[in-house]
């Protein structure tokens, strides 16, 4: 219960903080925004489930026979869910392999099919900062958008020199946390039943790495018009209420924005989310406009996953695990 009380109040902040900062011109504004610039927001959205099921099912290799194209867009709307759900969008992976599990896909294939994924995802962030890095160097920044760019070019870079670390020295990693669980009086069974579920990961992992080139490049071909499309929100937002604001700059604020709800670990990072975006795009296209931008923009990514999203969660999963999930954090 207290889950859905968490829930309920970051919702309750993420609709009035917009509010708040654009007064009352906020809903003559979103009264005035083209219905059919909407419709096609919402048609990316739907877009990029049809693009992640797709993905899904490459990364399943042989074994994408388990799961048929129905469940694959099942699995993927119930996970999207299950990230704006719970806090830190930690339920996200946990209903990938519990679903995946229910079709006959290992647990081990199944969170190595997520890692696969967030590499992917992380491996097109890179190159997408990279290519704003590029762009900048030709254009007048301010200082709060070169402090931007700096804070969000030391992030991708060492989150990607944290795999590779990891990548190449797991089996010293692995000895390391061994030591660390014995001092920690981790019952010897238990030890080892984390070390062989943590070897049938790597196995899998590697297995999900010998996929064919091809399928390797189409995989992330998938995953760039995703976010590509995912961040493209926010700039149509902006357009259809009348601001001139490059897309480049869109695409960091809602990456600054979402990284912050995650690091505040509320639900979909409800709240704060808003809040980062609404100090990083007010002074850009003023309050007013920036409000109404924000409530547009999370209401393509962030209710309409939830309100979609969570019937077919309950569907695939029931209430049980919906519960479980919820409690994650408490455990």
């Amino acid at each position: 219960m207290s889950r859905g009380i968490l829930l309920f109040i970051a919702l309750l902040a993420a609709v009035l903080i917009p509010l708040l900062l654009g007064g009352n011109q906020t809903w003559s504004r979103l009264q005035n925004f083209p219905l059919n610039e909407l419709l096609i927001m919402f048609g990316m959205i739907l877009l990029c489930w049809g693009v992640n099921t797709q993905r899904l099912r490459l990364l399943l290799g042989d074994q994408c026979d388990k799961v048929g194209r129905i469940k694959s867009l099942g699995v993927v709307m119930a996970a999207e869910f299950a990230y704006c759900a719970t806090p830190g969008g930690s339920g996200g992976p946990l209903t990938i392999m519990a679903l995946l599990a229910r079709n006959g896909v290992r647990p081990a294939r199944g969170s190595a099919v997520f890692a696969m994924d967030q590499l992917s995802d992380l491996l097109f962030f890179l190159c997408a900062l990279s290519g704003i890095l590029i762009y900048a160097l030709f254009q007048h920044l301010s200082e709060r958008l070169e402090w931007l760019l700096i804070v969000s070019a030391i992030s991708m870079f060492g989150g990607l020199l944290s795999c590779v670390v990891v990548a190449r020295y797991h089996r010293l990693l692995i000895r390391l946390s061994g030591r660390l669980l014995v001092r920690l009086n981790v019952e010897g069974t238990t030890r080892l039943r984390w070390a062989r579920k943590l070897l049938h990961f790597l196995a899998a992992f590697t297995d999900t790495l010998k996929l064919p080139a091809l399928t390797l490049i189409k995989v992330f071909a998938l995953t760039c018009v995703h976010w590509l499309l995912r961040y493209s929100v926010l700039y149509l937002a902006l357009r259809g209420l009348g601001a001139d604001l490059q897309w480049a700059w869109c695409f960091l604020i809602q990456m600054l924005s979402l990284s912050a709800g995650q690091f505040s670990l509320l639900p979909g990072g409800a709240g704060a989310a808003e809040l980062t975006s609404a100090a990083l795009l007010a002074p850009m296209v003023g309050k007013s406009t920036a409000a109404a931008a924000i409530l547009i923009w999370r209401a393509v990514t962030y209710y309409f996953y939830l309100v979609v999203g969570g019937p077919v969660f309950l569907l695939m999963l029931g209430r049980p695990l919906l519960k479980k999930l919820m409690k994650f954090k408490q455990a």
